[in-house]
């Protein structure tokens, strides 16, 4: 497996596994879903973390598609070389730190990690693009 599928399979594990710390906020707040939860759907009230937890979870999904369709479009394409493994790389490093930061509430670094994030995007797309 070349190093850039290997970092979207990565990226793809963490994202799928960053709904953990949201539904043990609930859990510890709420307790356990009941029948009434399922069938009305307001949020049920969450600690700032709970909350936190939530907006990690969805910044991820919400970040995951456009470095996954290019991840997979620099080797369909046979773009994918060794500057797409660097972005990929980056990329998933970038997401975990994000994913820290974001759920421990350290303001500033995590927009700059955000962004970081983004131009490990931008670096995949111009190289698919090139």
């Amino acid at each position: 497996m070349s190093t850039d599928l290997k970092y979207l399979a990565l990226t793809a594990i963490l994202t799928a596994t960053l709904w953990i710390p949201y539904v043990v906020s609930q859990v510890m707040t709420n307790g356990p879903l009941t029948p009434p939860n399922y069938l009305d759907p307001t949020p049920r009230p969450l600690p700032p973390w709970g909350k936190r937890a939530d907006r990690t979870y969805i910044n991820a999904v919400e970040t995951f598609a456009p470095f996954a369709a290019l991840v997979i479009a620099a080797h369909l394409t046979g773009k994918a070389d060794a500057m797409t493994a660097f972005w990929a790389t980056c990329f998933f490093w970038l997401r975990l730190a994000h994913a820290a930061v974001y759920l421990l509430a350290i303001p500033y670094v995590r927009t700059m990690i955000f962004t970081l994030g983004y131009i490990c995007v931008v670096g995949i797309f111009w190289e698919v693009i090139k």
